[in-house]
């Protein structure tokens, strides 16, 4: 568990790792300093909280989005918002280095969040 992240949502730990490797869990839009606010409205406003929430555990295991291997996206309104996700989704990374990624469609997440983004990171060799 990773101090002053969002709180899980469900019986979770906010990341694992192993050998190097960061296993971080799906985050939703919420507010990490208060957990019962309402989610922000729209896509683009929920995509870039769940962005900063995994900035959030990324930081806490003393990585950031530069170590990010591969992500999935998972959209509960897909053709509407996949677009507006994208353009919000890309500007946290640099240009030209983007990690791999899958986004799929879905019928439902917690909280009725309309996006949750997990992901997978390295940690640098020494």
């Amino acid at each position: 568990m990773i101090e002053g992240a969002p709180q899980p949502v469900a019986p979770f730990s906010h990341a694992v790792e192993c050998d190097g490797w960061l296993f971080v869990t799906g985050q939703m839009p919420t507010d990490p300093a208060d957990p019962d606010a309402p989610l922000p409205e729209g896509i683009e406003a929920q995509t870039r909280r769940v962005m900063d929430n995994l900035k959030l555990v990324l930081a806490g295991a003393g990585l950031g989005l530069e170590n990010v291997t591969f992500c999935r996206v998972y959209l509960t309104e897909f053709k509407r918002d996949y677009a507006a996700m994208n353009e919000t989704y890309k500007a946290f990374f640099t240009p030209g280095k983007l990690p791999g990624r899958t986004c799929v469609g879905v019928s439902g997440l917690a909280v009725d969040a309309l996006v949750e983004i997990d992901l997978i990171a390295r940690r640098p060799e020494a």
